[in-house]
């Protein structure tokens, strides 16, 4: 049999850099993985509408993953067949694992109103309140208010008022996800969940390859595709510590931060 090797990536801190959101210290390996057919399939907290203008200046045509595992979007005519339980939308074969982003607003509100002088979410900021807090340029903040699965928080409160609110979130049927910059209110859903999902639809249309799969990130996030994949690589960051995974085989740790540490890791790996 073939074999054959899909690249499942977080963006924001691992193949992007945390502060510039740049990709230039991984530019020289993306264009090699390009030239030996590998997939760079992105797996992020960000919204439809970003990947797709990120998709464009890196001239990927892989599937992708948005909003913390929330839905997969493959590429109409990808695969030979479109997959069990998605649908068509714009070009894609979309398959989603999450209740819309407004179920999760009505929530917050139902739920959680003795915390909310606690966190801001991105519905209650306008573009320009995101592009400050984050460092995106106001068009980019835009795009990355467009939540269609879950609502991402910037926590205002203490760490003690933050475990009193994950817990009654859980408690009310969310998923709490700790990001590299903001608390994530979503469903049962997580990055590692889809990124299964769709190695298994690889598997089904391309019966003939055995697939390897390599994820890397950087955030607490992330565990769930670190976990799932073949291969594990923790990207450092300038920000936090590196995620705490169980797993202890096929794990690689970056010296480098950001994209530089993305690059270094799969330069050992593959190349």
């Amino acid at each position: 049999m073939n074999k054959k090797t899909l690249i499942f990536t977080d963006l924001d801190g691992t193949l992007l850099d945390h502060y510039t959101y740049q990709t230039d210290s991984a530019d020289k390996t993306i264009a090699q993985l390009k030239e030996k057919n590998i997939p760079i399939i992105p797996n992020t907290s960000k919204t439809l509408d970003e990947v797709l203008l990120i998709r464009e200046d890196l001239k990927l045509d892989s599937p992708f993953i948005i909003e913390n595992g929330a839905a997969v979007y493959i590429p109409v005519n990808y695969f030979s067949e479109q997959p069990l339980g998605s649908r068509l939308e714009n070009g894609f074969w979309v398959k989603s694992f999450c209740q819309k982003r407004d179920f999760w607003l009505s929530l917050l509100n139902l739920n959680a109103p003795q915390f909310s002088a606690h966190f801001r979410g991105f519905s209650q900021m306008s573009a320009q309140q995101l592009a400050d807090l984050t460092g995106l340029s106001l068009t980019d903040a835009g795009l990355a208010k467009r939540r269609q699965y879950g609502e991402p928080l910037e926590w205002l409160g203490d760490q003690q008022s933050q475990a009193n609110f994950i817990k009654q979130m859980k408690l009310s049927g969310a998923n709490v996800l700790a990001g590299g910059r903001f608390l994530h209110i979503s469903g049962n859903c997580d990055k590692g969940q889809a990124q299964s999902w769709l190695a298994q639809q690889y598997k089904i249309n391309q019966a003939e390859q055995v697939f390897t799969t390599i994820a890397l990130g950087d955030s607490h996030n992330d565990t769930a595709m670190l976990e799932a994949a073949d291969v594990a690589v923790l990207v450092r960051s300038p920000a936090h510590d590196f995620p705490t995974l169980q797993r202890v085989t096929d794990v690689y740790f970056s010296r480098e931060y950001g994209p530089a540490g993305w690059a270094e890791c799969l330069q050992k790996i593959i190349f």
